[in-house]
């Protein structure tokens, strides 16, 4: 697997995935998960050469010595390192989930490196969006008609009233998903040993995130921004979906529909041409 190293001295792996289309650097979710659970983002390797990075302490990358380094502002660097290491001037960026945090901390520190960039039911973290009790429930409404919708509801009501307990999450689970079917169910059960928890619980740490000092750097950025959200997101309610897109002069919202969290899995086909759409003709790849 290639490798190369952080600013840090922290050697960090991707994988190559595709070959033949032009770059295109992924950040995972999770957050702190193994890219390997992307897999190869329901065939856009067929039209994208996509450049999977496993982040420091995840995957085949190295744990750093300085485990305050999982925070993921001085992650934004290593994003920068590996621009370098492929010899790209500009780089096109597809993020998932709360890798959407890095990608527009990255976006925010260096908006000349960008050419267009994805963000794939990202978190609303570290821009700062609210999303209410309420509009998760509205959403999670819109599955009342499935066997499992009972039990998982009032889960979700208890999450949102403050009443978790260790099973919740497992419990709303469906809700990340368009069908609850046994890839849905194999993508969850894989998360835990995927995820390396102690770097998940330093990503968001104090001082990871300025929120509004970054919603006014993406608010300058001039690039093509594609936000994809899934029709049955619980995590990205189509009102969050719409402001988080309106953060971007030139931001565009699709709705997948029928999509959870993980809309590659749920119309790969659908989801790879609204992507492929969207990215149309690369940067050329220039040497830095």
């Amino acid at each position: 697997m290639p490798a190369f190293a952080a600013p840090d001295g922290t050697l960090l792996a991707y994988r190559l995935l595709g070959g033949d289309g032009p770059p295109l650097i992924c950040l995972p979710g999770g957050p702190m998960r193994d890219s390997a659970y992307l897999g190869e983002l329901g065939g856009l390797s067929a039209r994208r050469q996509l450049i999977m990075l496993d982040l420091r302490g995840t995957g085949r990358s190295h744990t750093p010595a300085d485990t305050g380094s999982y925070r993921c502002d001085r992650q934004v660097e290593d994003v920068e390192a590996l621009r370098a290491h492929l010899g790209l001037d500009r780089v096109d960026l597809l993020a998932h989930s709360a890798g959407a945090n890095l990608a527009t901390l990255y976006a925010a520190r260096h908006p000349d490196r960008i050419g267009k960039l994805v963000l794939l039911t990202p978190s609303v973290f570290g821009v700062g969006i609210t999303i209410t009790g309420e509009s998760r429930l509205a959403a999670a409404r819109l599955r009342q008609d499935e066997p499992w919708y009972p039990d998982a509801y009032e889960a979700l009501e208890d999450l949102v009233a403050g009443r978790a307990t260790a099973g919740t999450w497992q419990a709303i689970a469906p809700f990340l998903h368009g069908r609850w079917d046994d890839a849905a169910r194999a993508y969850d059960a894989s998360d835990e040993a995927q995820k390396n928890a102690g770097a998940a619980a330093a990503y968001a740490a104090e001082g990871a995130f300025d929120p509004e000092a970054t919603r006014a750097a993406l608010a300058r950025l001039d690039v093509p921004v594609l936000l994809l959200a899934g029709g049955f997101d619980v995590s990205l309610p189509h009102s969050a979906a719409t402001e988080y897109a309106a953060l971007f002069p030139r931001g565009r919202l699709v709705v997948q529909p029928g999509a959870g969290h993980a809309p590659w899995l749920d119309d790969p086909e659908r989801f790879t041409a609204a992507v492929a759409d969207f990215l149309g003709t690369a940067q050329v790849p220039n040497p830095a």
